[in-house]
């Protein structure tokens, strides 16, 4: 797949790729909206591999729903775009899957002065509770959503969801390597379960300077080429 994206802007990294593959392990299907699309790529790639999805996303930089835009022309996938604000989306009810790797840094993080990249990374724009209460209204009832998240907010995250009667039933966390405090969580959260939590054993990137065989098989299947390109 062929992902033209801003040069110079916010591009997509690891997070994306490693969240696409969790989300494959579902086979999902029917409706999904894809939050905080940026170039679109982990919504095009599970439309890409699975047609039973039918994909809608939404994208607050309009500088990135027309990479979104674009990309799904490119690679002759349909997609329907809303360009503006997740929180202000309708729809309530109507979506069988949701998915994001939406901005998660906390205002604590190194800071970015660039008002683009800033949009982009920081939960400032899309706090917790706000982007849970917006996940819940808009799943059916019997909906899915995987998301990745900062490791460390795990715990505050879990609560928001329970809060809102979907169950947290299964989480991988993601460590640079063996040694290493996990970064990154990938999340699977149901409507109305009654599901035990199931904790996947833990995913490691980097072995030796090398991606891990598990890590290279999900960028193998993604088969994902960036292409920088000047802002549009």
């Amino acid at each position: 797949m062929l992902l033209y994206q801003p040069d110079g802007g916010y591009c997509y990294n690891s997070d994306s790729i490693l969240l696409y593959g969790f989300i494959s392990r579902f086979a999902p299907r029917g409706k999904m909206l894809d939050v905080g699309a940026g170039c679109g790529i982990v919504g095009l790639l599970v439309g890409r591999d699975f047609p039973a999805v039918n994909l809608e996303a939404v994208e607050k930089q309009p500088l990135y729903a027309e990479f979104a835009r674009r990309n799904a022309q490119i690679n002759g996938i349909g997609y329907t775009l809303h360009e503006g604000d997740f929180l202000e989306l309708g729809g309530h009810g109507s979506y069988d899957w949701i998915v994001s790797n939406p901005p998660f840094y906390h205002e604590g993080s190194a800071r970015s002065e660039n008002p683009i990249l800033h949009q982009a990374r920081y939960n400032v724009h899309l706090p917790i509770e706000a982007f849970v209460t917006k996940i819940s209204k808009l799943l059916k009832s019997s909906g899915e959503a995987a998301i990745c998240y900062d490791a460390r907010q795990f715990a505050q995250l879990c609560s928001a969801f329970e809060s809102r009667g979907l169950r947290v039933v299964e989480v991988q966390f993601v460590h640079s390597k063996v040694d290493r405090p996990s970064i990154l969580v990938l999340i699977h959260v149901k409507r109305n379960s009654k599901a035990a939590l199931t904790v996947l054993p833990p995913l490691i990137t980097e072995e030796n300077g090398q991606y891990t065989p598990a890590v290279q098989a999900i960028y193998d299947k993604a088969k994902a080429h960036s292409i920088k390109c000047p802002i549009i």
